[in-house]
């Protein structure tokens, strides 16, 4: 039975929009596609939540564990959901939910205490924090719960409220979270909102909102930071990635094989930090280019509600036609299709696993984000080649480095241009551990105390140390 507040998270039901199931390409149900006025007042209300919300630590850290057992309890009602709006196999759902449960455990155990300053002034000064008011979150297609609890479990901690909208590919699950959700937290505490353009974009705008926190493409990240800076909020922007793997001369291909193909290919290959590209050295080129074709036309693709299958769909229809535009524009280009290539002659978003082999250095696939079951593999022939190579790009979100001499590796690793560099694994991410780009890859740090603090600001007090 959906709570008061559940009902009022998901509005007034009016006007309703689709959601496909990517295995069909069909639609199998519908959810409200609320409209931008709307926002004034669940903007409000999440205001007016904030001021009790924000006062009690304790009650918060209670509430939000509470939170955490819910999900878990919930598991077996939104996996499958998760599942057949996403695409994704039914396991990584189960996987996406735990982290979600977990990453909420994780929060409500930090502790923000008051800090003192020593400077020599015969003054007491303490830095004390405080939250910041209602929060904005504006979540992608390709993790909904996972990315949707990574705002929310440190916004709420850290006292603030949260309004919250899913992308319109992926809405149900979210919103079964949302209900979940509504039976340890006070009413209008976490708010979901689910509908289509511009919904998301006057979310983002309103004045009544004091950090939007976005995950998403370039230019819709571009258009948030231009819609914030209006009223001055803060914004923490992730905004994807076009991850390089070098494989140094020293690795053992057979060794490396199934953890680099994963880390490229989990989630159909949507995955912001997924390797994007490998760079093999000559010598080794054409025995890793056969161990990922291998890997790649032995994997199993099926529908997510199949226990057998290892991949799903893409998500959905524009995304698909991005993989299909990429290839054959790599393939034109005079790359090879060692396994894959092209779409699934099924219904649904199937698009097979493809390893591409001669590709050119400038052919989209390579300087682009494909976001799907697409990987080049390219060669080259001295290590600083491959270092300048994998910076050349105006992403920085993860890279990784393959080898045995791990020192090696790391000194490798420390020349890579962005925010988290991997050895012999990759996109493999710790609850306690900041998690931020560079160049176009966003703004802000999201995770650990990071994360928590970038929902906070600095209050200072001075006081004389005598009357």
């Amino acid at each position: 039975m959906p709570t008061r507040q559940s009902r009022r998270a998901h509005g007034t039901l009016g006007e309703r929009f689709a959601v496909l199931d990517p295995s069909t390409g069909e639609a199998f149900d519908e959810a409200p596609d609320q409209q931008p006025d709307v926002l004034d007042a669940v903007v409000g209300r999440a205001c007016e939540a904030w001021r009790s919300w924000r006062a009690d630590p304790v009650a918060r850290a209670t509430a939000l564990r509470a939170a955490a057992d819910a999900v878990e309890g919930a598991g077996a009602d939104l996996a499958p959901l998760l599942t057949r709006e996403q695409g994704k196999p039914l396991a990584e759902s189960y996987a996406e939910i735990a982290r979600a449960a977990a990453r909420l455990r994780y929060f409500a155990g930090l502790d923000t205490r008051p800090q003192p300053i020593t400077d020599g002034r015969p003054v007491h000064s303490e830095i004390r924090w405080r939250s910041l008011g209602p929060v904005a979150a504006i979540v992608p297609w390709n993790f909904p719960l996972q990315l949707a609890s990574a705002k929310f479990a440190p916004a709420l901690a850290a006292g603030n409220t949260m309004v919250l909208k899913p992308s319109p590919f992926t809405p149900l699950a979210t919103r079964l979270l949302g209900a979940v959700l509504s039976s340890a937290l006070p009413e209008d505490v976490l708010t979901i909102v689910t509908g289509r353009e511009p919904l998301g974009a006057r979310l983002a705008t309103h004045p009544g909102i004091r950090h939007v926190t976005f995950t998403g493409s370039i230019p819709t990240g571009q258009a948030v930071a231009a819609g914030a800076a209006a009223s001055l909020a803060r914004v923490t922007l992730e905004l994807g990635g076009n991850d390089a793997a070098i494989l140094l001369e020293d690795v053992e291909v057979e060794r490396i094989a199934d953890r680099l193909f994963w880390s490229a290919f989990r989630n159909c290959g949507q995955v912001c930090m997924a390797v994007k590209r490998v760079y093999a050295p000559a010598r080794l080129y054409s025995q890793v280019v056969e161990a990922l074709a291998q890997r790649a036309k032995t994997a199993v693709v099926g529908a997510g509600l199949d226990p057998g299958s290892q991949l799903g769909p893409v998500n959905n229809a524009p995304q698909l036609a991005r993989v299909e535009r990429y290839t054959a524009q790599a393939l034109a280009d005079g790359a090879r299709a060692v396994a894959g290539g092209h779409r699934l002659d099924r219904p649904g978003y199937f698009f097979a696993p493809t390893i591409l082999a001669d590709v050119p250095s400038d052919s989209p696939v390579v300087t682009q984000e494909q976001f799907g079951p697409v990987l080049p593999v390219l060669p080259y022939r001295s290590l600083d080649e491959a270092v300048e190579a994998a910076n050349d790009t105006g992403f920085g979100l993860g890279g990784s480095v393959w080898g045995t001499d791990l020192d090696r590796a790391e000194a490798v690793a420390g020349r890579l241009e962005c925010g988290t560099a991997w050895i012999n694994h990759h996109a493999e991410l710790s609850l306690a551990q900041p998690f931020a780009g560079i160049k176009q890859s966003g703004v802000g740090v999201a995770g650990g105390l990071w994360g928590l603090y970038g929902n906070l600001r600095p209050f200072v007090v001075h006081r004389p140390q005598e009357a």
